[in-house]
């Protein structure tokens, strides 16, 4: 058996073709999880999905269902933290970074469907197998970290009453993760509306005034 080489190494050593094999695959995964789910998305349905002629050539590109699952995590945290922070940059201040984050988050829904459901699927699936699936549960405890701080730092410039950050934090991604669900089961969902009801009841909740 032939050692494994580290990510980095593997990585510089990939061509083009096989950068692109790659992407396409990872893009096929997030279509079958995020219609079929998790637990269904198998080497044959994800095979078939990028019109590839064998399993064989995932096998080829990921060392098991776990490597491709990483990368698909890695793939939908990376375009969903480029895609928020861009719209958030456009914010000023506290009260107005936290009505950007609905407005940014759910307009995400809408750019990115596929996406959104494939990763609320994949974390809905995090203890079945290791409650550490992927690394993707270490993954999402590092952005809510941040995203504490940013509710601590809202709360020191006096721009936020006292609260506990981490429960509203809470609150805060538990909307927009019923959003999600929502928007994945009614076509019809106005994400745009919901986004607007959700920075007006937590600017309310949050602000030093209220």
């Amino acid at each position: 058996m032939q050692a494994k080489s580290s990510p980095g190494k593997q990585a510089l050593g990939r061509t083009f073709t096989e950068v692109a094999r790659r992407a396409q695959i990872v893009d096929a995964a997030i279509e079958v999880i995020a219609d079929q789910g998790y637990p269904n998305a198998s080497f044959a349905k994800i095979a078939k999905q990028a019109g590839l002629s064998s399993t064989g050539m995932i096998s080829y590109h990921f060392q098991g269902k776990g490597d491709l699952i990483r990368e698909v995590v890695a793939r939908i945290m990376q375009t969903s933290a480029e895609y928020v922070v861009a719209k958030l940059d456009t914010e000023d201040g506290h009260r107005g970074r936290l009505r950007g984050f609905f407005a940014a988050n759910l307009a995400l829904i809408d750019e990115y469907p596929k996406h959104m459901r494939a990763l609320s699927n994949i974390a809905a699936n995090a203890g079945t197998d290791d409650p550490h699936l992927f690394g993707l549960v270490e993954q999402l405890d590092s952005v809510s970290a941040a995203q504490v701080e940013r509710l601590r730092e809202g709360q020191r410039d006096g721009a936020f009453r006292e609260f506990d950050p981490v429960v509203m934090l809470m609150a805060i991604r538990g909307s927009v993760d019923a959003a999600i669900a929502r928007a994945a089961a009614d076509p019809a969902f106005d994400t745009a509306a919901c986004a607007q009801e959700l920075a007006d009841i937590f600017d309310r909740a949050t602000r030093k005034d209220a």
